[in-house]
């Protein structure tokens, strides 16, 4: 399995294996998790899925999965997702696919998290992925201003840039924008997640610190396990 899909796939299989019949399963989003998603509906359990984006639902609902919205449900049993990366302790950026804020409010909920990836998405310091920030639209620009401020107390000196598609501002399901940071290396993840949220205006960040239980990543070799 060399390739990067093939990868994914293999991870993506993997962690359906851990569902079983009768469990809520928050449901990841990405190209990763979509691969859980397909061999989770092939395995027909009598599941519930909570999808963390509008995307995830449809791709869910069209391949026969129930789907639930956070809090209609009982506990989440276990969240399957994917990162952009992963590094040490499992910390993770996620939030290249936009859906960051759904994400963390499903994963914060779960009893239990893994993170699914290729073998490209470790790395040894978390950084070189453009952090994702999501902000609230109003005084957005007033907003980025703040965040290069919160970078620079963890000394990290870019300014964050407004993520675009097709030349116009790229809209989360709630609304909100996306500013991308290109940190080049985040030394000290836990100081810039606190920096950032405690700026009026970002909603949530793409640092997943302390929340993945266990890692399954496709490599040449086979699917590895990981754990904090």
């Amino acid at each position: 399995m060399s390739d990067p899909d093939s990868q994914k796939r293999a991870a993506g299989e993997a962690a359906a294996a851990l569902v079983e019949r009768g469990m809520v399963v928050g449901l990841g989003t990405g190209s990763t998790a979509a691969w859980f998603v397909r061999a989770l509906a092939a395995r027909k359990l009598n599941v519930i899925g909570v999808p963390t984006s509008q995307a995830t639902a449809d791709l869910a609902d069209s391949l026969g999965i129930r789907v639930a919205n956070l809090g209609e449900t009982k506990a989440i049993d276990l969240t399957v997702d994917g990162a952009d990366e992963i590094g040490p302790g499992l910390s993770l950026i996620k939030g290249g696919g936009a859906a960051l804020l759904r994400e963390k409010l499903v994963w914060e909920a779960s009893a239990r998290c893994v993170v699914i990836a290729d073998a490209a998405k470790r790395v040894p310091t978390l950084g070189k992925f453009p952090l994702p920030i999501e902000v609230v639209a109003f005084g957005h620009k007033s907003t980025a201003d703040r965040i290069c401020d919160a970078l620079a107390e963890c000394d990290i000196g870019i300014a964050p840039i407004l993520r675009r598609k097709d030349g116009e501002p790229v809209r989360t399901d709630g609304g909100n924008l996306i500013y991308d940071a290109a940190c080049g290396r985040i030394e000290e993840p836990a100081a810039l997640a606190a920096a950032l949220k405690s700026v009026t205006g970002v909603v949530d960040h793409g640092l997943f610190l302390d929340l993945a239980d266990l890692a399954l990543i496709g490599t040449a070799d086979g699917v590895v396990e990981f754990e904090p």
